[in-house]
């Protein structure tokens, strides 16, 4: 069975091992998460698992998806996603799927979305040098020229301006599993992961590590 889960960003801590080393690590509950629906090629067209992740009451859905949970007698969850990588043979719907998927030492891919920085110019969001800070120049963090002049006489596409910064999916590849709390749900994940506390995750076991093919995330 492909390794696979939905989970949640807790924050950052340290831990020792027993060797007394320290870790930064990245505390991410992960699951327990449901199979809703097992796709097959048959029916779909290809194949893949949908997972649900979270409790939702059932009055804060809407009557699509009212229906939808209750079409595959499933409990409503807060987040749903698919996944290609697993071995349908041992999987069906209704099946939870665990932390305990995954052992300590095993090395995964972190998917997540990235703190959104509101709109920022070109020093903060490029890395632009800016003009001289001095009195007069008229010139400090402004981008400088953007176009051309008389011909062909527009704004090349692509050009690094300001704009909209972070808020972007970013997957981190290889990090660590550190330690698992089974208990709680947890998995200590040596580094950083993409999002703020409290953001969804999907932990999928490592493409490069493991020498599979590359997957759509």
């Amino acid at each position: 069975m492909g390794l696979s889960l939905i989970g949640k960003k807790i924050g950052m801590t340290q831990y020792f091992n027993a060797d007394g080393v320290v870790f930064p690590v990245t505390v991410v509950q992960a699951g327990p998460c449901t199979v809703v629906k097992k796709k097959t090629i048959e029916s779909d067209g290809y194949n893949a698992v949908q997972l649900g992740y979270g409790n939702l009451e059932v009055r804060k859905l809407n009557k699509p998806m009212k229906g939808y949970f209750k079409g595959y007698n499933a409990e409503p969850t807060s987040s749903l996603k698919e996944f290609r990588d697993f071995d349908l043979s041992k999987i069906n719907a209704g099946q939870e799927i665990l932390v305990t998927s995954f052992t300590e030492g095993d090395f995964v891919d972190v998917t997540g979305v990235s703190i959104g920085k509101g709109y920022q110019g070109v020093v903060k969001r490029h890395g632009f040098a800016g003009g001289p800070k001095t009195h007069g120049s008229n010139f400090h963090r402004r981008p400088g020229s953007i176009g051309m002049c008389e011909h062909p006489g527009e704004t090349p596409k692509g050009r690094k301006m300001a704009g909209h910064m972070g808020a972007k999916k970013i997957t981190t590849l290889n990090l660590k599993i550190i330690k698992i709390l089974e208990d709680k749900n947890l998995l200590l994940v040596k580094g950083a992961v993409p999002g703020h506390k409290n953001g969804i995750v999907y932990i999928r076991e490592s493409v490069k590590k493991n020498g599979s093919e590359k997957r759509n995330v």
